[in-house]
């Protein structure tokens, strides 16, 4: 199994676009002063202190101890945990969860779902927003035929990129109403001329577990993509987000 590791403070200087393009979940979730609010996968803390700052009471936790580490150097006065969110060890009685870029790191969608709702009070809310179906098709596709042509065996399926129909019959199991879903094409911006190795030496590991020169594969694939995702005077990552939001019953 390829196991992704997390170079936090790599995270930050080149990958910042994950945070920032979570800006407008915020606006989905419009958090309110005072309200307990639970970031699920919060990374190196970036919207766990803008929800602080909107005057949430909230508590960030991610699963990788390198970017709770990172985040409690960015913002020490926050409540930072390692935490898994299949598995919430959390007080129950949140009035909201987000979540961003985060949920397809998670094959195991129902036990998330469920963890986050279990976290909510009647009445709370989820707002989220992951990979969802084709979400980095070109990349994934060029990945497999390179492998395959280096006598590589398929590259294992770690992330998990549903449909609506898909993802929201997953809530629909966890005990949450689905109050809104879209999926939508997001091409995102890749910083620098080396963009695309960058991006697939952050969270490309499993597109390129077992190769005997890691550098030389990534090499060989970005030159295969040049084509299709160098354009308009850099790289593009062929991104499609799924964002939905979803409500605890109260009954």
């Amino acid at each position: 199994m390829a196991v992704q590791r997390w170079d936090a403070r790599l995270y930050d200087d080149r990958h910042s676009f994950v945070a920032r393009h979570g800006d407008d979940l915020l606006g989905e979730l419009a958090p309110r002063p005072g309200e307990r609010i639970l970031d699920a996968g919060c990374g190196t803390g970036e919207l766990t202190a803008a929800l602080a700052d909107a005057g949430a009471d909230v508590v960030g936790v991610d699963a990788s101890p390198e970017m709770i580490d990172r985040a409690r150097v960015r913002f020490p006065h926050l409540d930072l945990r390692v935490a898994d969110v299949r598995e919430l060890d959390v007080e129950p009685g949140f009035d909201a969860v987000l979540s961003n870029a985060v949920l397809h790191w998670i094959p195991e969608a129902s036990a998330a779902a469920s963890s986050m709702a279990a976290a909510l009070r009647p009445g709370g809310r989820l707002v989220a927003e992951l990979g969802g179906a084709g979400n980095i098709a070109a990349v994934r596709a060029a990945a497999h035929t390179l492998r395959a042509e280096t006598g590589l065996p398929g590259a294992e399926e770690a992330w998990y990129f549903p449909g609506i129909d898909e993802y929201s019959g997953v809530l629909d199991a966890a005990g949450l109403k689905v109050t809104g879903a879209w999926l939508f094409d997001r091409p995102t911006r890749l910083e620098g001329e080396d963009g695309l190795a960058a991006w697939l030496r952050m969270f490309g590991a499993p597109l390129t577990a077992g190769a005997a020169d890691p550098d030389d594969f990534i090499g060989r694939l970005t030159q295969r993509l040049r084509p299709v995702l160098h354009h308009t005077g850099g790289w593009w990552a062929d991104y499609v987000r799924l964002r939905v939001s979803a409500a605890k019953p109260l009954g």
